[in-house]
């Protein structure tokens, strides 16, 4: 794996990254990054679309964290409602479930911003010693784009 943060505009790394930002179960969408990533890739709409039934899903997950990939967006989806909060535990679920499929896909580039650390009010540090974790033996390219 190769981590590193950057001061950087998410929406403009190259193509070959995949995004990343978190959700809750219910697809609401309505604060943060989120609405970006909405507004550009009409992510609300896509999801609901292609997993109707979504939430009842994530209720019967044991981990409480789970992981979409929609396009080039990977949805980490870390709570139930948008109001919840997520715990690092459903983070590195999420995170974990992100790296079986970009394991899968052959997925070798990502790029986030300081997920689960704004509205979410997780420990950055806490976070990215998840994501170094969960990725650690991994080939994947992780680009973290910090506003400043």
């Amino acid at each position: 794996m190769r981590y590193r943060e950057e001061v950087r505009d998410l929406f403009s790394v190259p193509e070959e990254y995949s995004l990343v930002h978190c959700i809750s179960a219910n697809f609401a969408m309505g604060k943060g990054i989120v609405v970006e990533f909405n507004r550009r890739f009409d992510m609300k709409r896509q999801l609901q679309r292609g997993y109707p039934d979504y939430l009842d899903h994530y209720r019967t997950l044991e981990s409480g964290g789970d992981c979409i990939l929609e396009g080039r967006v990977f949805n980490l989806i870390t709570k139930e409602r948008y109001f919840h909060k997520p715990t690092i535990d459903t983070m590195r679920a999420a995170l974990e479930r992100m790296r079986a499929i970009c394991e899968e896909a052959g997925i070798l580039h990502l790029a986030m911003p300081m997920i689960g650390a704004g509205l979410d009010r997780l420990l950055w540090e806490e976070v990215s010693a998840q994501i170094k974790s969960v990725f650690r033996e991994t080939d994947v390219d992780i680009l973290v784009c910090r506003l400043k």
